[in-house]
């Protein structure tokens, strides 16, 4: 009898082409050991510098690199414009310490066009076999190598990898969406008391561009925040979104009575909800067990901002891995509020946003460049 082909035996056209550049061996030898525990992942490059890097992707297919910020010859900051001015398409994961100072250079990264960060590997934590680590490497490579390849910019360089594919098969990643439409809903949304957002990976970059359309002044709703961030790094984020947008962003804090005009983003580690308290809505954080393997999760602060403003609740549910918001959304439209998600084309990944289209839960699903006008158009009819 013939044995049976593995079910986990993928073609390598098929796989996730993943390059690292970091100058300590030591990290790279880690990283890609995790990485091809992954039969759909290749590590097909390793370097450790950023000019090594620029040399290999003019020659190199690659959807994903793993970049360090500190190396001699050039560093990451140097190489990151100039990796995606030769393939604006490759996804960048900027490897950061977590640190006040990891955290601001990674938010530079993220303005600059870099996909997303992950904290740089520990030698008291994660080289010695870290799980949370290697989880959350599998996960983003995944998730950025499948929307890389629905990019309809991705440069094929090698040329086995572009003859290996029959030209009319299909991309492994249209397995990971219904073939079927998103159902828009057709009720007339209600003017918000509140606005929400959540988002994950290409969330910072979502968030500058859809809040400095939305400028300060503009819109008089309070606005909350769920993006999935360690501690610090929100820190930074809402200081970032205040020097973009002019907004007063700052993380919510426990007992805070919401006031319009003020951005609250929910703090790394803390699910940020809100209760009434008489007339008052106010802030609450807790550290209450993760949902969606994410603390802070948006579906808790969904679901708080449901019970408290009722149908007078616009969310937004922008880019991002897995499904988070699409539970709470539910809960919100069962309430009488409204969801406008993020298109596919215009999202860094189509999980958060997909996941939300996909349940219709959605009045809208629009191009990042459009979604600021919706609301803002929207808010002004309170």
């Amino acid at each position: 009898m013939a044995a049976e082909q593995s079910p986990t035996a993928i073609p390598p056209a098929d796989r996730i082409r993943v390059m690292l550049v970091d100058d300590s061996a030591v990290v790279r030898g880690l990283v890609t050991r995790i990485l091809e525990e992954d039969p759909g992942i290749a590590v097909v490059a390793s370097v450790s510098n950023g000019q090594m890097a620029l040399s290999t992707l003019e020659r190199q297919d690659v959807d994903v690199i793993l970049l360090d910020i500190e190396m001699p010859v050039m560093d990451g900051m140097t190489a990151l414009p100039k990796l995606l001015q030769i393939d604006p398409a490759v996804r960048v994961v900027m490897q950061s310490t977590l640190t006040l100072k990891g955290a601001g250079v990674s938010m530079r990264a993220l303005e600059m066009g870099a996909a997303d960060y992950i904290p740089k590997p520990t030698a008291t934590r994660d080289l010695a076999g870290g799980q949370d680590f290697k989880s959350e490497l599998l996960n983003k490579v995944r998730a950025l190598g499948h929307a890389r390849r629905r990019d309809p910019n991705r440069k094929v360089r090698s040329a086995a990898a572009a003859s290996a594919r029959p030209a009319s098969a299909p991309p492994r990643s249209s397995l990971l969406h219904p073939a079927s439409a998103p159902v828009l809903r057709t009720h007339t949304p209600e003017p918000p008391d509140v606005i929400a957002i959540g988002s994950s990976t290409g969330g910072p970059q979502a968030l500058f561009n859809l809040l400095g359309t939305m400028r300060a002044g503009t819109v008089r709703q309070p606005i909350l925040i769920t993006q999935h961030m360690p501690a610090t790094f929100t820190t930074i984020l809402a200081e970032h979104i205040s020097r973009i947008s002019g907004w007063d962003a700052r993380e919510g804090q426990d007992g805070e009575v919401v006031k319009g005009g003020r951005v609250y983003i929910a703090p790394g580690d803390f699910h940020m909800v809100v209760e009434s308290r008489g007339a008052d809505k106010v802030i609450r954080l807790n550290k209450d067990a993760p949902e969606n393997f994410c603390r802070p999760a948006v579906d808790p602060m969904l679901r708080s901002l449901a019970a408290a403003y009722g149908k007078r609740v616009l969310v937004a549910i922008l880019t991002g891995m897995g499904a988070d918001g699409s539970r709470g959304g539910q809960v919100i439209i069962q309430n009488g509020g409204t969801v406008v998600a993020q298109d596919e084309a215009t999202s860094v990944v189509w999980g958060m946003p997909g996941a939300a289209a996909q349940a219709g839960i959605c009045s809208a699903i629009l191009p990042l460049s459009d979604i600021a006008p919706w609301m803002m158009k929207l808010a002004a009819r309170r």
